[in-house]
């Protein structure tokens, strides 16, 4: 009788076991960023003349950059490059990743990729002590600028295959890259 006890028990265990976990986000990363850049690069793609091109780069409390333009201290940098746009500055509106398959149109940036442990596109860098430990590729998404103010929706695998939801927002002016 015992023995049956512990191998049932035993079934338990192992059916408890095999449940897949699948948490709806990821706890870690921050819900709001403290300082954010705005890199403009212009009509920089032959053959979409329409188009503009900026990227943004966030920081959340406790990152800066030094006067090299380096990243120093403890926190993330949620990185968007690419990012389509009718005129050469970001403009107020709602904005979302394009599929692979198609081609930009205003108010479209690009998904992130990782080209052999190089992240492209957009991402997250969890830094520590100045040093990258962690890198998660975002693999579409969309936010939305209004009022000096960016709402972001952005959704990322975990290690189990699972998409994940990352919600996030910026309030401020978007300082301009070249200057300091």
């Amino acid at each position: 009788m015992i023995k049956r006890i512990y191998i049932w028990l035993s079934a338990l265990v192992c059916l408890v076991a095999c449940r897949p976990v699948n948490p709806s986000s990821y706890r870690g990363m921050p819900k709001e960023y403290k300082t954010a850049y705005q890199q403009i690069y212009g009509h920089c793609y032959d053959s979409l003349p329409d188009l503009a091109v900026v990227s943004l780069d966030l920081y959340s409390e406790g990152l800066e950059l030094n006067k090299d333009k380096r990243i120093i201290g403890t926190g993330y940098n949620l990185f968007l490059s690419d990012i389509f746009v009718p005129d050469s500055l970001l403009e107020e509106g709602e904005y979302a990743s394009f599929p692979s398959d198609s081609l930009p149109k205003s108010f479209t940036f690009l998904r992130g990729r990782d080209y052999e442990g190089t992240p492209h596109g957009m991402y997250i860098l969890n830094i520590e002590n100045d040093k990258v430990i962690h890198i998660q590729v975002l693999d579409s998404g969309r936010f939305v600028y209004s009022n000096d103010s960016l709402l972001f929706t952005l959704y990322y695998r975990n290690v189990y295959g699972g998409k994940v939801t990352y919600s996030c927002s910026y309030t401020g002016p978007l300082i301009p890259w070249l200057k300091r």
